[in-house]
């Protein structure tokens, strides 16, 4: 369920609280995107050094929770069972959705989505745990895929 979407404030609260994370855990070079509840572009931040096609893998990942409603984690197990179903999906929305954990939903305190933040630039496990910190430094709700 859809209701209002994330402020700007919050996805530069996100953004660069993602990036810090991942800065102190020595992570490699991350981009991060957040995306509003349309799929539009509100925040994106590439940190130094990071690599070429980063943005673009960062919104696949943010596009992707939108467009089928739930984290990169469910996601990711879906493409391992329905590669027939993703592959259609990502034909359809032009390649933007990367299937993997690094995307997750951004709700408010009520359950609503309000966005989704896309990070990469490191091991999957590491992009995702960047974006729960951001979006909690936010008071949001991250929502990753799993129960």
């Amino acid at each position: 369920m859809f209701k209002n979407s994330i402020s700007l404030a919050d996805a530069e609260t996100i953004a660069t609280t993602a990036l810090a994370e991942g800065s102190s855990k020595g992570f490699n070079p991350l981009t991060v995107v957040v995306l509003d509840n349309a799929g539009v572009i509100k925040v994106m931040k590439r940190a130094d050094g990071s690599s070429l096609t980063r943005p673009e893998i960062a919104v696949g990942k943010a596009y992707g929770c939108l467009t089928l409603g739930f984290g990169g984690r469910e996601m990711a197990r879906r493409a391992e069972k329905m590669p027939g179903f993703m592959n259609a999906l990502t034909g359809l929305v032009e390649g933007k959705v990367v299937p993997v954990q690094g995307g997750v939903l951004v709700k408010d305190t009520e359950g609503y989505i309000v966005g989704a933040v896309g990070v990469t630039g490191d091991l999957s496990a590491n992009d995702e745990l960047c974006a729960v910190a951001g979006i909690e430094a936010a008071g949001l709700v991250a929502d990753t895929g799993d129960a």
